[in-house]
């Protein structure tokens, strides 16, 4: 602690005993060790308006003087207060207290520190200390001197008269006049003394500790209370003031709070330069855009304001101080500040407990000395009868004993009172709960990280989960019907994916978690299963053969999305032609036929070969004759899987023409069981081929050519290897067709998107470098065009198409060093030129490398000339137009990050928002890659702080898992975007004692799944592997192919 000038304190001159409950430390540690080196003399203004000097270690942190000056007053609760001080620029900032005071106060000597209030309690009566209240009506009534506190003038009159009667007693008319003569507790003043004299006459009897009780009481009920103003500016440039409270953000307009944002709100807090950003948490009911902006006047007015808000949040929402972020090795970004100090709960929590000695303090003006505390407790004797025989008919009270405050503000041990046992009685002294814990109902609290100067909500679970009973599996589990995130009535749309940014119920306890996987959503364990999976045969051919099974039970799914689902749908609604009808469904529903045999026999193979029947003979512990057998069935079907890419084109070309059928098409993908893409469904067939194709692979590969299934494996892969050629070329002009049509919805105003030689190449999210700094653009590379847009602002979350270039003649060359940003990219175009950042260097390869070969193809495809998209903004502004371009861009990005989920005409959940929302990109080769890597099966989930494991039936497709309660669902309840998440194997110190068990985590949030055999367990790792890492650009070597059609 640091070290005081030697001169009496206000304890010390009446016999009190010295104090070691200094303010930030806990019950039993002991102040931290004093720096040694040169000691510097910094004067703190009380609140009293007295001045003292305190000598400390000029390297010293800031805490050292803010505990000295509470160890000075004998202040306990002293986590209320802080430090500020006007900064070199004149700006007034709280003391940092982690931060060495020589680098925040520069000339100490011409610097006068005040010790204010700097956390103002919802509740006065948490309070627990009267010399704290004392303080607080200091402040009260330093607020209401300098026009801070403005009220009308009743309640103006009625403050101060409890400030006189606190520092002169009881009503004298003379008296009162002439002390109001002499003090100015108010502007205007003597307008109002006859109120003051009138109130004053009803305290007669007030003690200056009720007076101060009352003093609070009033004021915190007045809007201005606690607040101090930050001004700013709003978009639209309306002057506008800034505060926050104990409650979130306040939204002034003079001295009316027009607008309030609380904690539970708010999902992250940043600043950008003079812009102050608010980013919402999304709620159907709410008007406000998602990300709000305000200008303030220069960066430090906006740094100060957004600190002030971090310890702001930290103080009153969290149960215990954030743990500092470990240093960078070689550089850091954005700010390390955290708040340093106790919660407010921690506080409560220590005085609670009588980690303190109660003294006695003075009060200035007041004509009598007050005792620590209104109600004063029973002596240590009394204590210690009260602790053995817990009968306490009675307690001892001193001094104002029977004021409200005495009854609010007990303070000490409180005797541990059973309600039930005869002779006890309640404690006299009512507690209430704590701010923090009227937020603690299991909801998440929000602690702060600092990203690049950004505030982050963290979940933080305010009660400890019970334990999980081990019941068996999870399929017809009462608690699943409460899991569904596609409720119709539900902000969500029918098919919500649940991102790990974002929830669509703010009630969640994470923002990262869906109700499948939050802990609390399915208490099952899933032990039965593991004495029966120990029953299965140990044959790798047995699980590929289960594969095969789990895989088609997912195919047959999506192809009842289109015979039964969208078959029904359509015969009810006039909407499709004739024709179009003709060429959908009569090709196919002979597939769904011949697959659901196909999938009776795998599953009796499969009952035989684990030997649930009675034949349990060797004969039966293969697959390659099913499989010989049904792909020789399947070439008879090859004239209904050449027309899917004809259905598919003329589905596309009716959506164009006929706004009734687009809208028909649109409203079905709504549907929770069109849980992707209405177009993908129609080349599922397509897709499912070469599945067979890599299963039959592996079989070949694992069995050697003695074996019994060997040649039966071979001849099936023969076949498909056959069937799979025919339709290569189809598939992959299909596909590039399909992508540039789900691309097109994403996109405002595109009406020639999709035309004859246009190829789609990659998608991701950029930052422009513009006058106005770095922006999130979201970048779109064709073979000879490069697009960039931000999301609008229309409902719809659809991006706005901001300019483009055409690729032919375009350059390209890494910029870091010339403009000092990293991962930055030059692309200069024959009439335009941009300046692009990558999130990071691997980013940066994948857009070099795919911009050059799009150049390429371009330069030698020089023929085609490139269609310019109808409402892109011509490449040739003039300087006046571009600004304001950029500022409709500025605008549309403020509003644009927002939940995947949002409630929409147009699907929020597509691959493209998920590539905005994580800063990433994905190209059409890991677009070709995912139509391979598709998988199915039943796996184990357990949540990071979870005790037991879920059974679940999941589907890895589209880079994305999808979660059921069973195969026989219609549609997922859950699904999980991977984009940017990674996949490893847990550590020993996870303490996950299980085999066969692979982890994905993102940022905090973290699931463990765990497979039935190493089989499984490699496929899923691989499959999954390839949505969280890009695929090479060999790996599909057709994709360099023309694919015009």
């Amino acid at each position: 602690m640091g070290e005081i000038e030697q001169r009496p304190t206000p304890g010390s001159r009446l016999g009190a005993p010295e104090n070691s409950g200094i303010s930030t430390l806990e019950r039993g540690q002991k102040p931290p060790p004093t720096p040694s080196g040169k000691l510097v003399s910094i004067k703190i203004q009380m609140l009293d308006d007295t001045q003292e000097a305190f000598e400390v270690p000029q390297r010293a942190p800031g805490k050292v003087l803010l505990d000295a000056v509470c160890n000075h007053l004998n202040l306990v609760e002293g986590d209320y207060f802080g430090l500020e001080f006007p900064d070199h620029k004149k700006i007034t900032v709280w003391l940092d207290l982690l931060k060495p005071i020589v680098k925040q106060i520069r000339r100490p000597k011409h610097v006068v520190v005040k010790f204010v209030v700097k956390f103002f309690p919802p509740d006065h009566t948490q309070l627990q200390e009267e010399l704290t209240r004392y303080l607080f009506a200091l402040q009260v009534k330093q607020d209401l001197a300098q026009g801070r506190l403005t009220c009308n003038d009743t309640s103006a009159a009625l403050l101060i008269s409890h400030i006189v009667q606190s520092e002169i007693g009881d009503f004298d008319e003379a008296l009162d006049r002439e002390h109001l003569a002499k003090n100015k507790y108010i502007p205007q003043q003597d307008a109002l003394e006859d109120k003051i004299v009138e109130f004053h006459h009803n305290h007669i009897g007030q003690t200056p500790a009720e007076s101060d009780f009352q003093l609070l009481e009033i004021a915190r009920r007045l809007e201005m209370y606690g607040i101090r103003l930050h001004p700013a500016k709003d978009r639209e440039g309306t002057k506008i003031n800034l505060a926050v409270a104990n409650t979130g953000i306040l939204v002034f307009q003079g001295f009316t709070k027009i607008n309030a944002f609380n904690w539970a709100k708010v999902r992250k807090l940043s600043f950008k330069r003079k812009r102050f950003l608010i980013k919402l948490r999304p709620d159907a009911n709410s008007a406000y855009q998602d990300t709000l902006e305000f200008l303030m006047a220069s960066r430090d007015f906006c740094k100060s304001f957004w600190k002030i808000c971090v310890e702001h949040h930290a103080f009153f929402r969290l149960f215990e101080e954030p743990k500092p972020k470990p240093k960078p090795v070689l550089f850091s970004r954005g700010s390390s500040f955290r708040f340093s100090g106790r919660t407010q709960k921690q506080v409560l929590d220590y005085v609670k407990e009588g980690g303190h000695k109660k003294v006695q303090f003075e009060r200035k003006h007041s004509k009598i000395h007050s005792i620590r505390s209104l109600a004063s407790q029973p002596t240590e004797l009394n204590s210690e009868v009260l602790e053995q025989s817990q009968q306490s008919a009675s307690l001892t009270f001193g001094e104002g004993a029977e004021s409200p405050g005495g009854q609010s503000c007990q303070q000490g041990k409180e005797p541990k009172v059973s309600p039930g046992e005869p002779g006890s009685h309640p404690s006299p002294v009512p507690r209430r709960s704590p701010a923090g814990n009227k937020q603690a109902d299991g909801a998440a609290s929000a602690p702060t990280e600092e990203e690049e100067e950004v505030v982050k909500d963290r979940t933080q679970q305010s009660k400890p989960q019970p334990p999980q009973p081990s019941t068996g599996s999870l399929t017809g589990s009462p608690h699943l019907s409460e899991l569904s995130v596609n409720s119709q009535g539900g902000v969500a749309p029918a098919n919500v994916t649940l991102s790990p940014n974002l929830s669509p119920d703010t009630k969640q306890a994470s923002p990262l978690i869906s109700p499948l996987l939050n802990d609390q959503a399915c208490p099952r364990t899933d032990d039965e299963d593991e004495g029966r999976r120990k029953r299965f045969p140990t044959d790798k051919a047995y699980f590929i053969a289960k594969e095969v099974s789990t895989t088609e039970r997912t195919y047959l799914k999506d192809l009842e999305v289109i015979t039964s689902w969208f078959q029904s749908t359509v015969s009810k609604e006039d909407a499709m032609p004739e024709a179009l009808k003709s060429l959908i469904f009569p090709n196919f529903e002979p597939l769904h036929k011949f697959h659901t045999n196909f999938l009776k026999e795998i599953e009796q193979r499969l009952a035989l070969w684990e030997g649930r029947s009675n034949a349990q003979i060797r004969d039966y512990q293969r697959i390659g004759d099913v499989m010989l057998k049904n792909i020789q069935g399947m070439k008879h079907l090859a004239v209904h899987l050449w027309k899917h890419s004809e259905a598919l084109e003329a589905l596309e070309n009716g959506i164009k023409s006929s706004r009734r059928l687009e809208n028909f098409c649109r409203d079905f993908e709504l549907q929770k069981v069109c849980y992707l893409p209405l177009n993908t469904f129609l080349l599922r067939p397509l897709h499912r081929l070469m599945h067979y194709k890599q299963v039959l692979e592996r079989l070949c590969k694992h069995h050697p050519p003695s074996h019994a299934d060997f040649r039966d494996c071979r001849a099936a892969l023969a076949g498909i290897t056959e069937m799979v050629a025919q339709l290569h070329g189809t598939m992959i002009k299909m596909e590039n067709f399909q992508k540039l049509h789900e691309l097109k919805k994403d996109l405002i105003g595109i009406d020639n998107l999709v035309v004859p030689g246009r190829e789609f190449i990659r998608l991701g999210s950029l930052s422009k470098l513009s006058g106005k700094g770095l922006q999130q653009r979201m970048f779109f590379l064709f073979n000879d065009v490069l697009l960039y847009t931000s999301r609008g602002l229309t409902a719809s979350n659809q991006f706005k198409v901001h300019g483009q270039l055409p690729l032919y003649g375009m350059t390209i060359k890494e910029s870091e060093d010339e403009w000092g940003v990293p991962h930055c990219l030059t692309l200069r175009g024959q009439w335009q030129s941009i300046i692009v950042a990558a999130s990071s260097r691997s980013e940066m390869e994948k857009w070099v490398e795919d911009i050059q070969m799009a150049i390429d193809l371009a330069e030698k495809n020089s023929s085609l000339a490139p269609e310019f998209l109808a409402s892109s903004p011509p490449d040739n502004k003039s300087p006046d137009e571009a600004t304001a371009a950029d500022q409709e861009s500025e605008d549309d990005l403020s509003a644009s990050r927002t939940s995947l989920e949002r409630q929409a005409p147009h699907r929020g959940n597509t691959m493209v928002h998920v590539c905005w929302h994580r800063n990433t990109s994905v190209s059409m080769v890991d677009f070709s890659v995912a139509v391979e890597n598709q998988l199915s099966g039943n796996l184990l989930r357990k949540f990071k702080n979870s005790n037991g494991w879920q059974k679940l039936w999941v589907v890895f497709t589209n880079f994305c898992l999808f979660f059921y309660k069973s195969h026989q669902d219609n549609h997922p309840l859950a699904s999980l975007p991977l984009l940017g998440y990674s996949l490893t194997i847990p550590s020993e110190s996870e303490n996950i004692h299980k085999d066969y068990v692979f982890k994905l985590h993102f940022k905090s949030h973290v699931y463990y799944f765990r497979a039935e055999s190493e089989y499984t367990f490699e496929r899923w790792m691989e499959v999954i592997r390839s949505a969280t890492s890009s695929a090479s650009r060999a790996h599909v070597s057709s994709h360099k192919e023309s694919l015009v059609y």
